[in-house]
């Protein structure tokens, strides 16, 4: 039964960050379409979108806790038919303030996911960077499909479909996963699987401080990026495809994608190798990467920003990882939470300044700027991590006796 638990868990789990990070960027292509439907302007629908934005990293911190003081699985399955049931009526909004009010309750109900889903996967996890990594995939998944699900469903039956028919597969889903966990098919497991020599204080006070500042670098350039890609190629290669919602979906996807087998390798790497090292290197090689994909207007835009944003993803397994090596167990919840309030909370200002840039430059190239300097900064501060965590991560599980 553990092993059907555990093998449950990475799937619902894995599910659960596709659907948190697809519902939240659909209306990133869908707004392309608002913009030449309602004769609104970027700038005015975009802002649309900020209280969702703001909510799904607010919001973490309260689901966290909830999901360590009641249960991590009863939050999971509230994620599930939340979701769901907010996409199907943003679905039906007849006006700018229902789609913004749809949205809203999109950003507050996925927002549980990553602090309550991520530790709990962790807790059921046995090589944890791998299963971190393959979770990684799936939210690259949602990422990625997300472009492409909104440009083709809106092409085939109108922006209202972006909306509805995701939705009900989340809510099929989650009807799913409330099934198994009344078959007791899922644990909400209160210790580790695997358990790890706890850390000094020392080096978890020094961690949390270092991690908030690189979490919200990181963050701010993944929320950003995703939220800014779509526009990107509409403005640089819409020539390409004729100004097509579909083929500028595609061009998002094909980022997205590529970048998901990044969270692979960094999953591997984040096992056999210092989480330090790892977690410093992915911070600087994204610098120059960043600046050269500023400069192109050229369809070469789309591997660079595959690379800009494989890099990015390709650290948080490691990010996850020292995190969840610092905190006990018992406390990890509220952990994630405060790393996505940081992450996807605070570091939505990202996401709000890019209307703004939009407006007053009448392009994104200073944004890319802003993102080379996150980049730089958490570089810098993630120097600052504990040297003995190479040591401590060279082993991360024993290997049983023969």
């Amino acid at each position: 039964m553990t092993r059907h638990a555990g093998f449950l868990t990475l799937v619902f789990s894995s599910l659960a960050h596709t659907y948190s990070h697809l519902f939240t960027l659909l209306y990133a292509t869908v707004v392309l379409v608002l913009e030449r439907e309602w004769g609104l302007s970027y700038a005015e629908l975009f802002a649309l979108s900020i209280p969702m934005s703001v909510l799904f990293g607010a919001a973490a911190l309260p689901a966290g806790w909830m999901g360590d003081k009641w249960s991590a699985s009863g939050m999971m399955a509230l994620f599930f038919l939340g979701v769901g049931g907010c996409s199907i009526a943003t679905g039906f909004a007849n006006s700018p303030l229902g789609i913004g009010l749809g949205l809203a309750g999109i950003g507050l109900f996925a927002a549980i996911y990553h602090p309550v889903g991520i530790p709990w996967l962790v807790r059921n996890a046995v090589n944890r960077g791998r299963a971190l990594g393959i979770n990684g995939v799936f939210g690259s998944v949602g990422t990625a499909g997300a472009a492409l699900v909104a440009g083709l469903l809106a092409e085939l039956w109108g922006w209202r479909a972006a909306f509805i028919i995701p939705g009900l597969l989340c809510l099929v889903t989650g009807l799913g996963f409330v099934w198994a966990r009344q078959a007791s098919l899922l644990l909400d497991r209160g210790e580790d699987a695997v358990p790890q020599a706890a850390p000094g204080k020392s080096d978890i006070w020094r961690v949390f401080w270092v991690m908030s500042a690189t979490m919200l670098c990181t963050g701010l350039i993944y929320q950003a990026t995703a939220f800014a890609l779509p526009k990107v190629f509409d403005s640089r290669l819409s020539g390409v495809f004729n100004d097509s919602m579909l083929g500028i979906g595609g061009m998002v996807t094909i980022v997205y994608t590529c970048s998901a087998l990044s969270q692979l390798v960094g999953g591997e790497l984040a096992d056999r190798y210092s989480l330090r090292g790892v977690y410093i290197a992915v911070q600087w090689l994204q610098i120059p990467v960043i600046l050269i994909a500023m400069m192109l207007i050229h369809p070469a835009l789309v591997p660079v920003a595959a690379l800009m944003v494989s890099l990015n993803v390709a650290g948080q397994p490691a990010e996850n990882s020292l995190l969840a090596k610092y905190t006990p167990p018992q406390w990890r919840g509220r952990a994630f939470g405060g790393k996505f309030v940081l992450t996807l909370g605070v570091s939505s200002v990202g996401v709000a300044v890019i209307p703004v840039i939009y407006q007053l430059t009448g392009t994104l190239d200073v944004l890319f700027i802003l993102l080379a300097a996150c980049a730089a900064g958490a570089g810098i501060f993630a120097l600052l991590l504990p040297r003995e965590a190479k040591d401590a991560e060279a082993e991360p599980v024993p290997a049983p006796a023969e």
